[in-house]
């Protein structure tokens, strides 16, 4: 077989040597523009499970790069004057130029053609002369470009500004992040050794502070000199270089392209390394995805019978890992961008973030490889959150927090979730049964479901309400079982369906309309929830005042039935949320348009509720923080304009919901999908928030609640399998310090028995 690989960076030179390794007799060029000691990085970093795959595929050119490694095992945080140092972390730094020479040095051993100062032809060029075409010709691929309508490539560009750099500054004992406010903005460096004298220092920015700094008319010289006086604190007297020789002025400057091709080949084409995906340096990890993929690739071009078939795998096998990847790095990059959030955090809370920001560490993680830190920073949230200066050290889902006058155990909460078991309105036994058995089950908070302020404001005839004095009744006997045999607290969410009512139950056909007997809805527009859905009414002034009554004579039932705290369903398309999205929005009068005027109802309705729920008791408003249909509808920016007016109405803490507002939704799902709308809601306007969606691990709670992105964390769907989800999550994280009902000590004892069993196997 004759392979061309079109680029001699670490893409290409692995792939060339992974191919010899396994096809000895195939001829290998790799063909690169640069001489054999040209580089325009600094350092390489690699963690230790990449370290093992190299060494499993060629222990000789492992071995010699591990030879070449600076090895730590710290992350260092300097912010706001405070260095913070967490340990376990596992990376390794090598000299791209050093790493670079080694590769090339075992691919001539196994018999590749290298081909320097050489400029490649077109692929196109190379097809018919050989039988494997590889681009490995980075970021800038030419290939990806000739091939632009095979490949398909979407191109992020990202809009935070930085620079490559180094330093003969030691930063030998920790991976090292440093933030300095300066007279024009933040600007923050990443920092690691990667030979005995010599350390990356990327430079990175906002684009705001990049324009204030004017770093787009200075030359080379004055950028790395200006960086050198900002850094000065943190350089020791030493420069910064550049090795960007053929650079000038602003060029020096990069804005990360997120980069990830549809398709990974065309013909007997291939893409690999940076040319098909790129992952943000903030977790390092690109050149080990290229790595991987280099060994991918080789094994499947050698095992497979047709360069179809092998191409088809690789793209399949990798791309999953890729999308991973890339899924975190999207995650840390996002993180610098927004990190002027964040930047008020206490240190302890601002280290934690900055250590999670991917996603890839949890809280259980972070405690394997530093338990020590960790457990100070689980103290530190605990004094501030308010507990016993004795009570023993717990993760921060089991801190306390207050709102007004209610005080919770922990911030777990039972997200409100549909039952459809409701009679005329009534909640009956399944209620009693459903809401007492989760409120003995650990959580802090425990929700109804919405409950109606009216017949007509039901979803479904199987919703309950509070309208009725039966209502009420029922409604007291529930809460005083919570109250006399539970440590939990209760929240009534009161809402109106609008026009997503008239509909049948949630395991019959979700928001079809009944086959017969509909009621007549309004909205807040005459525009139908779908195409199955009859046109609502736009609704009127008379009607708006009249179920704004509605809503204050239900919150006066919930003080009467004994509730702890109420919350406005102003989200998921329901009447209150049909005015705040631009969607079903489309008045033409005062309660239209901007979006001051879409929340002058909800406001209004808000406002009159809250001035009948007694003072000393929480309020609080369920949200979408996006109707994921683009600029359409309530972004994530609006979001936080919405937390802040019903705030600034009263509202104690925001729940930040998102979506279920439009059919034209294309949501992103995945573990904790909706955290950053509650995290920015927080952290940018300074709000209470709590979060939902996809919640389903302690250490999801954990690392939500410990890194600021949430007050309290909602779990849904877990709890409908599990009621005791709280008290079962704590024995399976080894707390032993819950309360749990006096009768079930005896089960208490066995769970805590075979989790810490359970533990001794993991650990062995």
């Amino acid at each position: 077989m004759k392979v061309a690989c079109l680029g001699g960076g670490p893409a290409g030179l692995y792939f060339a040597i992974s191919m010899k390794l396994r096809q000895p007799e195939a001829q290998v060029t790799v063909i690169e523009r640069n001489k054999t000691d040209d580089t325009f990085g600094w350092g390489v970093v690699l963690s230790d499970d990449a370290l093992d795959n190299l060494s499993a595929n060629d222990p000789e050119s492992a071995e010699a790069i591990r030879e070449n490694f600076a090895y730590w095992d710290d992350i260092a945080v300097v912010h706001d004057g405070t260095r913070t140092v967490s340990g376990g972390h596992g990376f390794a730094g090598i000299g791209r130029k050093k790493m670079l020479l080694l590769l090339q040095s075992r691919a001539r051993e196994l018999g590749v053609d290298l081909q320097f100062e050489t400029v490649a032809k077109t692929a196109a060029a190379y097809q018919k002369d050989y039988d494997l075409v590889v681009g490995c010709d980075g970021l800038n691929s030419g290939v990806r470009t000739e091939f632009a309508e095979q490949f398909k490539p979407e191109i992020d560009v990202r809009p935070c500004k930085f620079i490559w750099l180094g330093t003969h500054q030691k930063f030998d004992d920790a991976f090292t992040f440093i933030f300095e406010k300066t007279k024009h903005g933040w600007m923050w460096i990443h920092a690691y050794q990667f030979d005995a004298d010599t350390a990356t220092v990327i430079v990175e920015c906002s684009a705001e502070t990049w324009e204030n700094w004017g770093f787009e008319g200075m030359s080379k010289e004055e950028t790395v000199r200006t960086c050198e006086e900002i850094f000065a604190d943190h350089l020791g007297g030493h420069a910064l270089m550049s090795n960007a020789a053929h650079l000038r002025g602003a060029a020096v400057w990069i804005n990360f392209p997120r980069v990830l091709c549809e398709k990974w080949y065309h013909e007997n084409v291939v893409l690999l390394g940076d040319a098909s995906a790129t992952a943000h340096f903030s977790i390092g990890s690109g050149t080990r995805l290229a790595f991987d993929s280099a060994i991918a690739l080789a094994e499947l071009v050698s095992s497979e019978p047709t360069l179809e078939r092998a191409f088809e795998r690789y793209q399949e096998e990798r791309r999953l890992d890729v999308l991973r990847l890339q899924s975190a790095a999207r995650n840390s990059l996002e993180w610098f961008e927004d990190v002027e959030r964040y930047l008020d955090m206490d240190p302890v809370q601002f280290n934690y973030s900055l250590l999670t920001r991917s996603q890839r560490i949890s809280h259980e993680n972070l405690r394997l490889r530093d338990a020590e830190w960790l457990q100070s920073a689980e103290k530190w949230f605990q004094d501030r959150a308010g507990a016993p200066a004795d009570a023993p050290v717990r993760p921060p889902m089991f801190a306390p927090y207050k709102l007004r006058d209610m005080e919770l155990k922990n911030r777990i909460v039972v997200s409100p979730m549909a039952q459809y078991k409701a009679v005329d309105g009534c909640p009956t036994d399944w209620h009693f049964v459903h809401l007492g058995e989760r409120a003995k089950g650990g959580a802090g908070l425990v929700y109804t479901e919405m409950t109606c302020v009216s017949a007509e404001g039901r979803i479904s005839l199987g919703c309950p309400g509070l309208y009725a004095p039966e209502h009420e009744a029922a409604w007291k006997r529930l809460t005083n079982f919570v109250h006399a045999e539970t440590g939990a607290k209760i929240c009534c969410q009161i809402g109106h369906s609008g026009r997503k009512g008239s509909t049948q139950l949630g395991w019959e056909v979700m928001d079809a309309p009944l086959p017969d007997g509909n009621w007549e809805t309004v909205s807040a527009s005459a525009i139908p929830w779908s195409a199955n859905n009859p046109a609502p009414r736009e609704i009127t002034r008379a009607e708006m005042d009249a179920i704004k009554a509605e809503f204050v004579a239900s919150a006066e039932m919930a003080e009467r039935a004994g509730f702890d705290m109420i919350e406005l369903h102003a989200a998921h398309g329901y009447l209150i949320s049909s005015f705040i999205s631009p969607k079903s929005n489309i008045r033409g009068d005062e309660y239209g348009g901007a979006l001051e005027n879409r929340l002058r109802y909800p406001l209004e309705v808000f406002q009159a509720m809250r001035a009948v729920w007694p003072e000393a008791k929480p309020m609080s408003v369920r949200i979408s923080a996006n109707d994921w249909v683009g600029d359409e509808g309530v972004t994530p920016e609006e979001a936080v304009e919405i937390a802040r007016a019903f705030t600034a109405a009263g509202a104690d803490i925001i729940d930040v919901s998102a979506g279920q507002t439009s059919t034209d939704a294309q949501p992103v799902y995945g573990r904790m999908f909706q955290t950053p709308f509650s995290d920015r809601i927080r952290n940018e306007a300074g709000i209470a928030t709590m979060a939902v969606g996809n919640i389903y691990e302690a250490d999801h709670a954990n690392s939500i609640l410990m890194a600021g992105r949430a007050d309290l964390v909602c779990v849904g769907r877990p709890h409908l399998a599990d009621p005791y989800w709280t008290l079962h999550e704590a024995a399976r994280i080894g707390d032993r310090h819950g309360e749990w009902p006096l009768p079930y000590h005896a089960g208490r004892d066995q769970a805590w028995r075979l989790a810490d069993r359970e533990a001794e196997v993991i650990r062995a």
